[in-house]
């Protein structure tokens, strides 16, 4: 009635191509409560069913942020027989995953460099930089990331995100599941509206209602905007028409550049011909009776209708003009019990019919639906609910009326709900996070607390807050509806503390660093309990934690314990802190107190054995990762990080298992797969790594650990071309990532490119100045080019940076031995078999340097340990054959000789080696035979070790001719070798006829040094 104007407006554009450029496809009803906004939408909404093959939509303050908005919409379509499947798929999961997340521990990335790990955390990669630098908004639905986006600096911000994007990839499914989790509008929004597209194409229109929309804007504002006008989800269809309504105007700040493609309704009080036309309508048409309503409704159209039929009902006049709008319609009412009902449902926010039997007269107890007829109550999802208009008149009647009854009605309606919460709980788990997961529980709670907040503001207050605490805890939705609830029952009970409250933690909810912020104002409420204040440190604690900031962490948790001793979350909590600050004892100590409080935490047994498995202390950290797998069969991560003891134990095999058994419970566990691939490496099995890492990186495309470890591979197997292209995949996803710049030098160094090698190791060592691996890296590339001098400087280096660093004192041992400072190589090759006692092959090299220094016996001693721990090892025999050679036992050299030959024939020195005994031994046609064979072997060779070989050969078969021509070779080939200048000196001792050969051979050697 009055309002055949808008009805047109709406109607028409069912008769319009939506196609057309300045199609009304954004409607926006506007007016004061009561002005019949909802019943003109229910109206359009019921003109477009009227139409062939469209669908609709409505949504009103049920839906409480986006995520719920999408879902009401594909719960409204599906009752239509259009459901958005795809996207209740992709919520389910994104549900289930947030579940997950909250458990996730942050896991180390094994060392690739076989080297020491970095001490200073590596920087963030670029995406997390850029997002940290626009405000990190996307992360505050995750719980604890969004924390302090507003309150630290933007690269902490990044590495707190990048250190909870590796924690998720250690628990979710994939690298989806880790978007999902960290940004899941991004995820979601796609999903729904091609969903709603596949809805679009196969009807004529789609219409979305959202009604109540003054207070459903702050948080579904952004989307509906970006979702109307942007390209961020995907386009909006063509013959989608999207309608808002609510008391205020649409915000600027979002809406402003886009209001004038908005078609706004603004809804007025009727005229006073369109009031006497609706009370005409109820058969109302006396005079007084007709000004008093006018005077008692103000024309609002709602208390116009309400009492147009309260006053036909009866078919008497309204006599009475002292009594407010209210109270006439209940006096018109003639069964008292139905008066009394109507007024006793005005206290609850929602009705059901269990709710209605609890609040009414046993009388009345049948009339449920009597009350879902009358004009002011409207009804949806089974459920139904006073206007506002009307609600908030009756509440205050009836709290004036009779305060004691008040009271009383609110503890009854608690209490319903109260038991219907702990029938809820019998579905959930033992622990207080399940119960805040299930929906159902929290909607109990929910109103639970706003009936005990109405009953005795004053006492449920602190109880209130705890909850706000848990809510804000769980997400920011929860703490805004808990935030609304404590506000509205303010308002109802005339209560300005809770008025105050709900408006603190609303505002302080919309704020960038809204968690902080909220638990920051609830920590200074003298009204919060010492349990609640004891939780609020907690969960701050936590998200301090994430955010990077561990010692403020560590100081919120010890806020909590001394509040709460014996609260288990936050010795979890602090020991997890401990743990990844490296405080391993400490981390042990808080986690030995959170299982000691809750035997079944998984996550804390999981946290303390790795805390044991960085202090070495293996079989406690295996006996943790039983338990927490004991309590949770499926808990990949633990798998995966039990397969890290084993590593260290050298159990190879069980970890290979462990690895398998956590990529088969969670065939997305890309860290996993990219372990399991990194041992493969290490054991030589390339083309089980290549594929391990390819899994990887085809579940997380922006592994760049992956890429560069695949990249050493191929590197390892000679595939440099490919090595390069991964290397160079994973400096642009982190230019900053020093490994990988260095693994792609040596990659340079191995094609001759020596001058983009030591560029990038110049960049790999001002990015990483400590690193040894890479510093010893450039080392071995001067050595091969022949700059001894700057290889020592940089072996000298990285042993001054770690003295235990076994591979750069074998290096300089190297080196010092090319450079014939053989008591230089002593000493390393001595230090370095300190710090590594079982490594043959540094005995082996000190034995041949002491060969050189003339220390004959102490050669022999290291030349027969090899032996002994390596009988199938041909090189020592040789070495030591040269020894006893040396020494005049011929016939220990000569059997030394012959084992060398037997286990690799086609070796040139063996064979020559072999002749020179043979010689020593008379056998003159045995020695010739061998020295044919070397000759051919060297031949053969064609580079400068079979260069050395022909010279040695030539000197030793006394032919001058050939030694002169061989040295002059091997000079173009090697210039600053000085190998063969040791070997011809061996020569010259053993066969001094060679003398006169030798010395200008040497002579000339030493000269192109």
């Amino acid at each position: 009635m009055g309002r055949r104007g808008e009805l047109a407006v709406f109607r028409e554009t069912f008769a319009r191509n939506p196609e057309e450029p300045d199609f009304p496809f954004l409607f926006h009803v506007r007016g004061n409560g009561g002005v019949g906004k909802s019943t003109l939408v229910r109206q359009w909404e019921a003109t477009a069913r009227e139409q062939a093959s469209v669908v609709t939509a409505y949504v009103d303050d049920d839906a409480h942020d986006v995520f719920e908005a999408m879902e009401a919409v594909s719960v409204r379509l599906g009752r239509q027989g259009h459901p958005l499947k795809r996207f209740d798929k992709q919520l389910a999961t994104y549900r289930q995953r947030r579940h997950q997340a909250d458990s996730a521990a942050p896991v180390p990335l094994p060392d690739p460099s076989g080297g020491q790990a970095e001490t200073a955390p590596p920087p963030a990669s670029p995406s997390s930089t850029v997002a940290a630098q626009v405000g990190l908004v996307g992360l505050g639905m995750v719980p604890g990331v969004g924390a302090f986006a507003g309150a630290v600096d933007p690269q902490q911000v990044a590495l707190a995100a990048d250190r909870m994007r590796a924690a998720l990839n250690t628990r979710l499914r994939s690298h989806d599941d880790v978007q999902l989790v960290m940004n899941p509008l991004a995820a979601l929004a796609p999903v729904f509206l091609e969903d709603l597209a596949d809805v679009a194409e196969r009807c004529e229109r789609v219409v979305l209602f959202f009604d109540v929309y003054e207070r459903t804007g702050p948080v579904l504002d952004a989307w509906l905007h970006d979702m109307a006008f942007g390209e961020d989800y995907g386009g909006l269809p063509v013959n989608v028409q999207i309608v808002l309504s609510g008391q205020l105007r649409l915000d600027s700040r979002v809406w402003g550049d886009r209001l004038g493609q908005v078609t706004e309704v603004s809804l007025e009080v009727f005229t006073e011909e369109e009031a006497r036309t609706l009370l005409a309508t109820h058969g109302v048409t006396d005079e007084p009776s007709v000004e008093l309503v006018l005077r008692l409704s103000g024309r609002l159209p709602l208390l116009v209708d309400m009492l147009a039929r309260s006053d036909a009902s009866v078919g008497g006049g309204i006599a009475d003009p002292s009594e407010t709008a209210v109270e006439r319609f209940l006096k018109w009412e003639p069964d008292a019990e139905r008066r009394e009902a109507a007024l006793a449902c005005a206290l609850p926010l929602q009705i059901d019919e269990d709710v209605y039997r609890a609040a009414v007269p046993e009388a009345a107890a049948d009339d449920y639906a009597w009350l879902r007829g009358l004009a002011f109550v409207s009804t949806q999802a089974g459920r139904c609910r006073y206007h506002d208009v009307v609600r908030a008149a009756m509440l205050r009647l009836r709290r004036t009326q009779s305060p004691t009854r008040w009271q009383r009605s609110h503890t009854e309606l608690a209490d319903l709900f109260g038991q219907a919460r702990q029938v809820a709980e019998a579905g959930t788990g033992p622990d207080i996070d399940s119960r805040w997961e299930d929906t159902a529980w929290r909607e109990h709670r929910l109103n639970e607390t706003y009936h005990r907040l109405c009953a005795n503001p004053r006492t449920a207050l602190p109880d209130a807050l705890h909850d706000a605490v848990h809510a804000m805890d769980h997400d920011l939705t929860t703490l805004r509806r808990w935030a609304q609830i404590l506000g509205q029952a303010g308002r109802d009970t005339g209560a300005p503390a809770l008025v105050s409250w709900g408006h603190r933690l609303e505002t302080a909810g919309e704020q960038d660093g809204a968690d902080a912020a909220v638990l920051t104002a609830l920590l200074t409420a003298s009204e919060l309990s010492s349990a609640g204040r004891a939780l609020a440190h907690a969960v701050r604690a936590r998200l301090l934690r994430v955010a990077g900031d561990h010692e403020s962490a560590l100081a919120d948790y010890a806020a909590a314990i001394d509040i709460a001793p014996d609260l288990e979350r936050a010795h979890a909590g602090r020991g997890e802190t401990y743990r990844v600050m490296g405080r391993y004892e400490e981390a042990v100590s808080a986690c030995t107190r959170a299982v000691e409080l809750d035997p079944h935490d998984e996550w804390a047994f999981g946290s303390r054995a790795d805390a044991y498995r960085n202090l070495g202390r293996y079989d406690e950290a295996l006996a943790d990762f039983a338990r927490a797998i004991e309590l949770d069969p499926q808990y990949a991560w633990a798998f995966g990080s039990r397969a890290e003891v084993y590593e260290a134990l050298d159990r190879n095999d069980d970890a290979v298992a462990e690895y398998t058994r956590a990529v088969e419970l969670d065939p997305q566990y890309a860290w996993a797969f990219g372990s399991r691939a990194h041992l493969h490496q290490m054991e030589d099995r390339y083309e089980e790594a290549l594929a391990d890492y390819a899994r990887a990186v085809e579940i997380d495309p922006q592994y760049a650990w992956a890429l560069a470890s695949r990249g050493q591979t191929h590197h390892t197997m000679g595939l440099h071309g490919d090595a390069l292209a991964d290397f160079d995949r994973a400096l642009e996803l982190d230019p900053e990532y020093a490994w990988a710049m260095a693994g792609r030098a040596r990659t340079y160094a191995d094609l001759g490119r020596h001058e983009e090698a030591l560029a990038d190791f110049a960049r790999a060592l001002e990015i990483a100045p400590r690193n040894v691996w890479i510093v010893t890296c450039r080392g071995e590339l001067y050595r091969s080019s022949g700059r001894y001098e700057e290889a020592v400087a940089d072996y000298s280096s990285a042993i001054e940076t770690d003295p235990t660093y076994v591979w750069a004192l074998t290096c300089r041992g190297l080196v010092h031995k090319r450079l014939a400072r053989f008591e230089e190589a002593v000493a390393d090759y001595s230090a370095a078999i300190e710090m590594d006692p079982p490594s043959l092959g540094l005995v082996g090299a000190r034995g041949e340097m002491y060969e050189r220094l003339g220390r004959y016996e102490e050669a022999l001693a290291d030349l027969t340990r090899v032996a002994e721990g390596w009988p199938a090892t041909d090189w020592i025999f040789c070495a030591r054959a040269r020894v006893h050679l040396r020494l005049g036992r011929i016939e220990d050299a000569l059997a030394d000789c012959v084992r060398s030959v037997e286990l690799d024939p086609a070796d040139g020195w063996y064979q020559m080696l072999h002749g020179l005994v043979l010689r020593a031994a008379g056998d003159g046609e045995g020695a010739e035979a061998c020295f044919v064979l070397a000759r051919r072997i060297f031949a053969a060779a064609g580079d400068d070790d079979g260069a050395e070989g022909l010279l040695v050969l030539a000197c030793a078969v006394l032919d001058r001719g050939e030694a002169t021509a061989r040295c002059e070779e091997l000079i173009a080939l090697a210039p600053g070798d000085s190998e063969a200048i040791e070997d011809l000196s061996f020569l010259r001792e053993v066969f001094p006829e060679a003398g006169p050969i030798i010395v200008p051979v040497v002579r000339r050697l030493r000269e192109a040094i």
